[in-house]
């Protein structure tokens, strides 16, 4: 039987296309496998806005009651949200239903455990064990129990951004627009601003599912939130993903700072309260290495992906991290890459400074970072590496997740998707030629490799 291309499952979760590879079969024997893998116990649910959303609740609702859990649903809520609440009751952990920044037609699963935490490498592959091996827990009728609904999810996460940081203190009112894409941070993300003390202007945030624009928070899906910044004299625009966890800025100008700066305003408010270590991925700009200096904080890399960025916060002690893709993690408040968390750090930042964002960028060291992905067969991937190796063998070198080169200009990053037949570059250099050049030359030594 043909493979079937929009199905994917791997470590970070289930994901396909609704109607096609995304079936209530699989969806149900999915959460049957993740009920087993948990046992008997509260299981939160929550889901982005997609017009999918409610087929795939009530399947993976119909999974878990089936293998014996107490459902606690949250509906429509951010993932962070979710990861809040599974703390937050105590429960065996707890199920997203959403394809972030995937187009229209995709829906996942993603799946989070006890700790509130996205399932680390060794639990997901338990997960995937089960779910291949078919064994799953079932139970009688007798001992099912109805679906609690919990409507105070929102409430309790806007309440803990501010008990902890409180409103803005600014001299004057600023005013911010916010696009949350129609998405599950429509739901929560004008009343966090409006908690915080600013003028709300709202973009996209009716949770309809229906996609103003493209999902992801990156520049080029930005334009109507930059001409709302510019039109209303807005200090600061605000861009989420479908379902919450990512957060772009857009400058008092009007410009897409780039999603690798979300971070870095966070981090620096953080550690003017509270120096520690620093944690992000390897594909994160090194100007958040030039903010952690400023405080004298090490800053410590990661694997790509949030379960492993967490993991090493764990071992580290640290005391904020993320992802350069918009992702902020701010321990104290959510253990979760958490936009609302990211948009009220960036705003007291702003408020306690007295600079604009702008102002702030550019007190940073200047680079500029290019992103390219490249089509390639799964059993090419491992020898493309191995020739980019070779090929740079003569500069530092981090091998833990692709390879990841430093050289005089700056820095390369080549590897292969966990999920798809590509292979990802990403270089950062003091340039936008220098960067360019880097990937250019990495592109050539990885197509001469599928050649052979």
């Amino acid at each position: 039987m043909r493979a079937i291309p929009t199905l994917k499952i791997s470590i970070s979760g289930v994901r396909g296309v609704v109607g096609e590879s995304l079936t209530p079969t699989l969806l149900v024997r999915f959460a049957q496998a993740f009920g087993t893998y948990t046992g008997p116990g509260v299981i939160v649910l929550g889901r982005d806005t997609r017009t999918s959303g409610e087929m795939v609740r009530q399947s993976v609702v119909a999974g878990l009651l089936s293998s014996g859990c107490r459902v606690v649903d949250l509906d429509i809520c951010p993932v962070p949200t979710v990861q809040l609440l599974v703390r937050e009751r105590r429960a065996r952990g707890g199920i997203c239903i959403t394809a972030s920044h995937n187009p229209a037609e995709w829906n996942a699963l993603k799946f989070i455990n006890s700790a509130g935490l996205f399932l680390a490498e060794a639990q997901a592959r338990q997960l995937l064990d089960i779910y291949h091996q078919g064994e799953y827990r079932k139970v009688a009728g007798a001992e099912m129990r109805a679906v609690e609904p919990s409507a105070g999810a929102i409430d309790l996460h806007i309440k803990t951004i501010m008990d902890a940081l409180g409103p803005l203190r600014a001299e004057r009112r600023l005013r911010v627009a916010i696009d949350s894409c129609n998405g599950a941070g429509s739901v929560v993300a004008p009343r966090l601003l409006e908690a915080l003390g600013v003028e709300v202007v709202p973009l996209n945030v009716t949770p309809d599912g229906l996609f103003p624009r493209g999902a992801e928070p990156v520049e080029e899906n930005l334009g109507q939130l930059s001409a709302a910044v510019r039109e209303h004299g807005c200090d600061v625009g605000f861009a989420q993903d479908m379902d919450a966890d990512r957060l772009a800025i857009v400058s008092e100008r009007g410009l897409a700072v780039g999603e690798e700066y979300t971070l870095v305003l966070a981090a620096q408010y953080v550690l003017g309260r509270e120096r520690g270590p620093v944690v992000a991925n390897l594909s994160t700009t090194s100007a958040l290495d030039a903010v952690a200096a400023r405080f004298d904080c090490p800053v410590y890399r990661s694997k790509i992906g949030e379960a492993n960025v967490a993991d090493e916060m764990l071992r580290r002690g640290a005391v904020v991290g993320g992802e350069g893709n918009g992702g902020v993690i701010y321990p104290r408040l959510n253990f979760a890459r958490d936009s609302l968390v990211g948009m009220a750090l960036v705003l007291h930042l702003l408020a306690e400074s007295g600079r604009t964002v702008s102002e702030l960028i550019a007190e940073l060291p200047r680079s500029f970072m290019v992103k390219e992905k490249l089509a390639c067969r799964s059993d090419k991937i491992r020898a493309a590496l191995r020739m980019v190796r070779d090929a740079y063998a003569r500069w530092p070198m981090d091998l833990r997740d692709g390879v990841k080169v430093t050289t005089p200009e700056g820095w390369v990053l080549v590897r292969g998707s966990n999920t798809e037949p590509i292979i990802r570059i990403v270089a950062e250099a003091g340039d936008q030629e220098s960067a360019r050049n880097m990937v250019e030359g990495v592109r050539e030594r990885v197509r001469s490799c599928f050649e052979t």
